[in-house]
């Protein structure tokens, strides 16, 4: 075997539900080649999207000597109903639930100030819409 790699930076991205450990069998073969354990990341996951208990979220990981670091990517989707500060659900005993409620404006555009920078819009109103 040759020398260790150096500094070699490796990006895994995942959408995964909030506050829940990430089932190893779906962790393992994203980052099982790249000498991490499945059960210590899927755990690291889950303290890093606490807040977004029971949403679905996009996880960014980030490798670099083996030590991974958890980061989350926000959805719009993710984003609204966050807003709307709904009572946390069971997925497994609730099915097609119905949101409601109302967001304020400045909520919207707080929302759309945070998606900006992945909007193909040209400007904010767009992103707004």
């Amino acid at each position: 075997m040759g020398p260790p790699p150096d500094d070699d930076v490796k990006i895994v991205i995942m959408r995964t539900v909030g506050g829940e450990v990430a089932p190893a069998s779906s962790l393992a073969p994203k980052i099982g080649p790249l000498g991490l354990s499945p059960k210590k990341v899927g755990e690291d996951i889950q303290k890093a999207t606490q807040d977004w208990k029971g949403l679905s979220v996009t996880v960014k990981l980030t490798v670099v000597n083996r030590q991974a670091s958890v980061s989350m990517i926000p959805s719009s989707s993710s984003l609204v109903m966050k807003a709307l500060n709904e009572p946390v659900r069971d997925r497994k005993k609730v099915k097609n639930v119905k949101h409601s409620g109302n967001l304020t404006l400045d909520q919207v555009i707080g929302i759309a100030k945070e998606m900006r920078e992945r909007s193909c819009a040209r400007k904010l109103s767009g992103t707004v819409k």
